[in-house]
């Protein structure tokens, strides 16, 4: 059997532009053929490669410059929508918008990663002489299987990336999720971690949140109410109360707390036993219950000093049926 000589010319495909070009550097007629799979695919797929490699890392290096604020808010957030707390101090600020910077720029640099060798990976399959049809419609029937077993976890994604793009709560706000309640200690893209005022951690995955009540934001309300007895004058009550209120919280601490003077509403409820006053206070957000707390026992001192009945004396004397009953 007579072996093809391999300084022969081999017959080239106009569209193999390298068989004709590998034969004139080599004179080798099998190399020459083969040279568009030993030599040019390859190439192509290396050129491919490189690309996808070097434009994912100058889209992930604008992703961390627009993520890093050096002593700034950090660009990314720019247009982004930015509720502030007066209570929160600028470190914490500074933190809350340094994670919710981190959290959406890693969504950011995943998602151009996953285009990127999503593409590369089609080109080089291209390529290869790979049909890609029959690929792609394999892939949407497997990705539709993921996603329908896994939708609560991509609800929960899906949940909290809105989250943290339209700024609803961040840490250290105290906000209200339904199930649970208190301070932000951390916040993902799948979970929130609150921690209640007994010190138990809450951790709330984001797509059972369907509600969310925030204390942090712009302002809050210190609504403080005083039980008094029938018998108390109500007007001298008021005056008492709204006097007191107005000192204290003219001075620290609740100075520093309190935005506007108080507002003393008067009668708010009128039962058998008590006629309860109410005083609202605008505050800090955050600071509603220290300030409640505090006016509370400014105004109970008040209201002895000044001989007003709470609804229930523990000095008034019992009934007598009662005493008789339990001698």
């Amino acid at each position: 059997m007579n072996l093809p000589l391999l300084s022969q010319p081999p017959t080239c495909d106009p569209t193999e532009r390298w068989c004709q070009a590998v034969f004139d550097w080599t004179q080798n007629a099998w190399l020459a053929s083969y040279a568009d799979l030993l030599i040019a695919k390859p190439l192509q797929i290396v050129l491919v490669l490189v690309i996808a490699f070097v434009v994912r890392w100058l889209l992930h290096r604008t992703i961390n410059r627009l993520t890093r604020g050096n002593g700034k808010p950090p660009k990314l957030l720019s247009p982004l929508r930015e509720r502030r707390g007066d209570s929160l101090t600028y470190e914490l600020l500074s933190e809350r918008r340094r994670q919710r910077a981190k959290t959406i720029g890693s969504v950011l640099k995943s998602l151009t990663s996953f285009l990127i060798f999503g593409l590369a990976v089609i080109y080089v399959l291209q390529v290869l002489g790979v049909q890609i049809a029959p690929v792609l419609a394999s892939a949407g029937v497997l990705g539709v299987a993921v996603a329908f077993g896994a939708q609560n976890l991509v609800r929960d994604f899906l949940s909290g990336m809105f989250m943290m793009v339209e700024d609803q709560y961040g840490v250290g706000d105290v906000v209200d999720l339904g199930e649970a309640s208190g301070s932000v200690e951390a916040v993902g893209l799948r979970v929130t971690t609150l921690r209640d005022i007994n010190g138990t951690v809450w951790y709330v995955r984001n797509g059972e949140i369907l509600r969310v009540g925030n204390s942090s934001q712009g302002f809050a309300v210190a609504v403080v109410d005083f039980p008094i007895s029938h018998n108390s004058d109500v007007q001298k009550a008021i005056e008492v109360a709204g006097k007191v209120a107005t000192d204290a919280t003219s001075k620290e601490p609740l100075s520093n707390d309190v935005l506007e003077p108080p507002e003393m509403l008067g009668v708010d409820q009128i039962t058998s036993d008590t006629v309860t006053l109410r005083l609202t206070v605008k505050v800090r957000p955050g600071r509603q219950w220290a300030v409640q707390r505090r006016l509370r026992v400014e105004v109970k001192r008040a209201y002895d000093d000044s001989a007003i009945e709470p609804p229930y004396p523990s000095g008034r004397p019992l009934p007598p049926d009662t005493v008789s009953t339990t001698s």
